[in-house]
C-alpha cells in the first residue's frame, strides 16, 4: 500500500468543460448563478422552519436537514469550478481531491438515509394517522437523522481511503470537474482494488435497502390512499408525497446515471452534463419543489414577507 505522505504534494488535474477562455468565464458565471439559488433557496427553507413554530413537525425537521445536505453537497465541487472557471486554473490538491470524495460521499449517502426517513415518515401520517404523534415522536426523529449522518460519515471515510489508499504513478488528469472515486479509479494504477471493491459492494447494497424501503413504503401508501373513500382525502394525502416523490426519484436517477456509466478517455459534453445534473440539479430543485407543492411552506414565505413588509 503506497503512503499517503508520497501523494500531499502531487496536483490532479481536472478537465474543464472548454479550452476556450472566454466559455470558461461564462461557465464560471452561470454556476456562480446557479450556486447562488441552489444556496439561497436551501437556507431559506432552513430559516423558515425554524422560526415558524407551525412548521415544527417530523416532516418539516427532515426537511430542514434535507436542504442543509444539499447545500454542503452543492458547496463541495461547484465554487471549486467556478473559481477554477474564472481563473483558468484546472488543479486540484491532494488534500482538496480528498475532502471532495469524502464530503461528496458522506452528504451523499447522508441524503439517501434522510430521504429514506422521510418516506417512513409519510407512511407513518397516512397510513397510521392516528398514531403518528406518538410513533414519529422527537426522540424517532432526532434518532433517524443522526443514524444518517453517522452511515454518511462513515461510507464517506470508508470510500476515501480505499480511493487514496491506490497508487496514482500515471496521468492525474482527472475526466471530470471535480474529484469523485470512479475517476480517479480510471487513472489509478494499481491492479489490486480490493479495499475500494469492498467499499463500494457495501454502498450499492446500502443503496438498494434504502431504494427497496422507499419502495415498500410507498407500496403500502399507495395501497392506503386508493383505498380511502373521498377524492379529496386521496387528493390531499397524494399532495404530500409528491414533493418526496421527485426529490426521491431525481436524486436516485442523477446519482445512479453518473456512476454507472464507464468513465470515458475523453469527456464528451453529454458526460459532462450528466454530472452536472447529478451534482447541481438536486440541491437546486429541492427547494422549489418544496416551495411550489407545499401549502405551509408557502404560506410561511408569504407571512414572513408580509410581516418584513410592515415593519419597514
Amino acid at each position: 500500500m503506497p503512503s499517503l505522505s508520497c501523494f500531499t504534494s502531487s496536483l490532479f488535474y481536472l478537465t474543464p468543460f472548454s479550452e476556450a477562455h472566454e466559455l470558461q468565464l461564462a461557465h464560471g458565471f452561470l454556476f456562480l448563478l446557479i450556486y447562488q439559488v441552489a444556496l439561497v433557496g436551501n437556507l431559506l427553507v432552513i430559516v423558515l422552519v425554524t422560526v415558524d413554530q407551525c412548521l415544527h413537525t417530523p416532516m418539516y425537521f427532515f426537511l430542514k436537514n434535507l436542504s442543509l445536505l444539499d447545500a454542503c453537497l452543492v458547496s463541495v465541487t461547484v465554487p471549486n469550478f467556478i473559481v477554477s472557471s474564472l481563473c483558468h486554473r484546472s488543479t486540484i490538491s491532494f488534500p482538496g481531491c480528498v475532502s471532495q470524495v469524502l464530503l461528496v460521499t458522506q452528504f451523499a449517502g447522508t441524503e439517501l438515509s434522510v430521504l429514506t426517513a422521510m418516506s417512513y415518515d409519510r407512511y407513518v401520517a397516512i397510513c397510521h394517522p392516528l398514531h403518528y404523534n406518538v410513533i414519529m415522536n422527537r426522540g424517532l426523529c432526532v434518532w433517524m437523522v443522526a443514524v444518517s449522518w453517522f452511515l454518511g460519515g462513515i461510507f464517506g471515510v470508508l470510500y476515501s481511503v480505499g480511493t487514496f489508499s491506490l497508487s496514482f504513478c500515471g496521468s492525474r488528469k482527472l475526466p471530470q470537474f471535480f474529484c469523485d472515486v470512479p475517476s480517479l479509479l480510471k487513472i489509478s494504477c494499481s491492479k489490486s482494488h480490493v479495499t475500494i471493491d469492498v467499499t463500494v459492494v457495501m454502498g450499492v447494497t446500502f443503496g438498494l435497502s434504502c431504494v427497496v424501503s422507499i419502495g415498500f413504503s410507498y407500496v403500502y401508501i399507495f395501497k392506503t390512499v386508493t383505498r380511502m373513500p373521498s377524492s379529496q382525502g386521496r387528493s390531499r394525502a397524494f399532495s404530500t408525497c409528491t414533493p418526496h416523490l421527485i426529490v426521491v426519484t431525481t436524486f436516485i436517477v442523477t446519482g445512479v446515471t453518473a456512476y454507472l456509466k464507464p468513465v470515458p478517455e475523453s469527456p464528451h459534453p453529454v458526460d459532462f452534463l450528466v454530472s452536472v445534473l447529478y451534482s447541481v440539479m438536486p440541491p437546486s430543485l429541492n427547494p422549489v419543489v418544496y416551495s411550489l407543492r407545499n401549502k405551509d411552506v408557502k404560506c410561511s414565505l408569504l407571512f414572513s414577507l408580509l410581516c418584513r413588509r410592515l415593519l419597514i
